[in-house]
């Protein structure tokens, strides 16, 4: 019997709460039924039905290269063939440690971990056990990863699903966690240990940093001896070789990666500073530990994948990144709807707004129904965005010309389809 979508979706409802293993992916906040994806390769990916789509998810950032691209498949098959778990040290963790300190500075040490997730919550538990202080200070739409501590004002699908914060998370779990307003910098006294941010914001949408908002927010953990946390799970080795501490100009203490540093394996790593990082055991009193810490395979998989990528492939995917912007706003001003497209380096956003928003609060006035409608037109057309209005797109560098013209002529269609609704 040929698997169609409908069919899975069923029975993954029957044995996987709402049928998904992450909770965008279900629809819920656009519309019918998820595509599973059978395969992918460079800029598409293939459901179990045949049906081809040009992919502007790309893992949500996970992969920059392109689905299945061959140095990263050979480096995975070449890992896979020696042992794939072994709880052991294996020389590629260190290389791949050497590969990040290389191109950021600020992570004078590493400690591998297998999620953005652990990356968050190590990089927190560090950042207390250095300064010996309770409170963690976190910004309204930044969301980082879902520990219990982190799940309050978190952007990304609790946005779409209406959830301001987690049922099953404590009062006291939260007790100690300040939310203040993205692009404000907060005033912060002795009993915080660290103030963590999204450096670009891409899980409200995508609302970058407004100007001296960093540099505040390092004035004042300087001030105060707080530890300033960059969540670079996305941004990292996605808007530059450095990550958005490059570009931006703004050093923090610690930094958490994840995605790309995978090569599309599950991984995370959180680094910064050598006397804060070794506070961990085994040299220090903060634990963590993970039996697939450090995994062979995701080793070798994020190594080829960074070995891809220097400043000439992002100077590529830059402008790449603007000419699909620029098409997106030409698609929604010729079938006359008020759309903003933010750009960050290789970022590219969809505001349903007059305005761009540079907040949580003003990011959740996007009209959600107006994003389903293009979001289905758009897929109808064969171009896959993100099923949920606050995510944004990942052009990378399989996205080549012949991919944007199609992908800009479906917009075309899409949003004049929607206007004529």
């Amino acid at each position: 019997m040929k698997q169609t979508n409908e069919s899975l979706f069923e029975r993954g409802q029957r044995v996987i709460p709402g049928g998904v293993n992450s909770p965008v992916r279900a629809f819920r906040s656009v519309g019918g039924t998820p595509y599973f994806v059978a395969s992918g390769s460079g800029a598409r990916v293939t459901d179990v039905e045949g049906t081809t789509f040009l992919d502007l998810v790309q893992s949500y950032g996970a992969i920059i290269a392109g689905h299945a691209h061959p140095k990263i498949i050979e480096a995975i098959q070449k890992a896979a063939t020696d042992g794939t778990s072994f709880g052991a040290p294996t020389p590629r963790e260190v290389e791949l440690a050497e590969a990040i300190n290389e191109r950021v500075p600020s992570c004078e040490k590493l400690r591998m971990v297998n999620s953005g997730t652990e990356a968050t919550m190590s990089a927190i538990r560090v950042a207390r056990g250095a300064t010996g202080r309770p409170k963690i200070l976190k910004f309204a739409g930044n969301y980082h990863g879902h520990s219990d501590g982190l799940l309050v004002s978190g952007g990304t699908a609790m946005a779409s699903l209406g959830i301001p914060a987690s049922a099953g998370v404590t009062d006291n779990a939260i007790a100690d966690t300040v939310v203040a307003p993205y692009n404000v910098v907060p005033t912060l006294d002795d009993t915080f240990a660290a103030v963590i941010v999204e450096p670009c914001a891409a899980n409200m949408g995508l609302v970058p940093p407004a100007p001296g908002f960093l540099e505040g927010l390092r004035a004042e953990c300087d001030r105060v001896g707080a530890l300033l946390i960059f969540d670079e799970v996305i941004t990292g080795f996605r808007v530059a070789r450095g990550g958005a501490q490059q570009l931006l100009g703004v050093t923090p203490d610690l930094t958490a990666f994840g995605k790309i540093i995978g090569g599309g394996l599950p991984v995370g790593a959180f680094g910064g500073r050598a006397d804060v990082m070794d506070n961990l055991a085994p040299l220090g009193p903060v634990y963590q530990a993970g039996t697939l810490s450090g995994n062979p395979l995701a080793t070798a998989a994020g190594l080829a994948a960074l070995s891809l990528l220097d400043d000439d492939a992002y100077a590529l995917i830059e402008s790449r990144a603007d000419c699909l912007a620029g098409s997106l706003a030409n698609a929604f001003a010729a079938a006359g709807i008020t759309v903003c497209v933010p750009r960050f380096a290789t970022l590219v956003g969809l505001f349903f707004g007059d305005v761009a928003p540079t907040d949580y609060i003003s990011a959740c006035t996007t009209d959600e129904a107006l994003y389903a409608s293009f979001f289905h037109e758009l897929l109808d057309r064969g171009v896959a965005i993100a099923p949920g209005a606050y995510e944004v797109m990942f052009p990378g560098l399989a996205h080549d010309d012949e991919v944007l013209t199609a992908i800009s002529d479906a917009a075309y269609a899409a949003a004049a389809a929607v206007a004529s609704r």
